[in-house]
């Protein structure tokens, strides 16, 4: 099993998965901001610098089966109280490979305007860079581990023309070669639907705890 977090997710991103054993894997927090959890088919990653066997206790009480213990409310909750931390959500976790060529539409990038996607992603990301399209914004920036991640926005008068596809595989193209990662609410299914036809693919969930405010 890998060492640290980001040799996990370099793994998942080339298709290559922990054994779908039933078990879990407790690693260190990659940085002061990131701990959580990975759920991939059969088997949790659990990134945090709490003690691992205060992690296997809780998992072991959460009073479910087992292949659900990382992404069971009670964990998750215990790990909250226990860290001070807060959440928003449970996201499905995407990758692409990057591509060449350039964007398949045209894009100004802009210096860090106030639009709520990017206030957000400053928040979670760094090095983070913008791009306004015509009723979209992509952006860009290193989030968990320094995978390179990618969230858009499409204004509601921009909506059912395919723009969030086209934003999406924008950034498969802007990446310098690296996979890039998507993480979207199971309930948002336009979005899912979007990065999946830009060729991004399903590779587990994850649920994010940042420091408390």
């Amino acid at each position: 099993m890998a060492d640290t977090l980001r040799d996990v997710l370099d793994a998942a991103a080339r298709g290559v998965f922990p054994a779908a054993d039933g078990g879990t894997t407790v690693v260190p927090q990659p940085s002061g901001r990131d701990a959580g959890v990975l759920a991939f088919t059969g088997h949790s990653v659990v990134f945090t610098d709490e003690d691992p066997s205060w992690v296997r206790r809780t998992l072991a009480s959460a009073d479910c089966d087992a292949l659900a213990a990382g992404m069971n409310v009670r964990f998750l909750a215990a790990f909250m109280e226990r860290t001070g931390r807060r959440t928003d959500t449970i996201d499905v976790m995407t990758v692409a490979p990057a591509l060449a060529g350039g964007p398949p539409l045209a894009l100004e990038e802009v210096r860090a305007p106030g639009h709520p996607r990017v206030v957000s992603a400053l928040g979670r990301r760094d090095d983070v860079r913008v791009w306004t399209a015509d009723g979209g914004v992509l952006v860009l920036g290193r989030g968990v581990a320094g995978r390179l991640e990618v969230a858009v926005e499409v204004a509601e008068e921009a909506r059912h023309r395919g723009l969030g596809r086209r934003l999406a595989l924008a950034a498969r193209r802007l990446a310098g070669g690296e996979p890039v990662w998507a993480q979207i609410s199971p309930g948002n299914a336009r979005s899912l639907r979007a990065f999946q036809a830009a060729g991004y693919r399903p590779v587990g969930s994850e649920a994010l705890f940042l420091p408390g405010s």
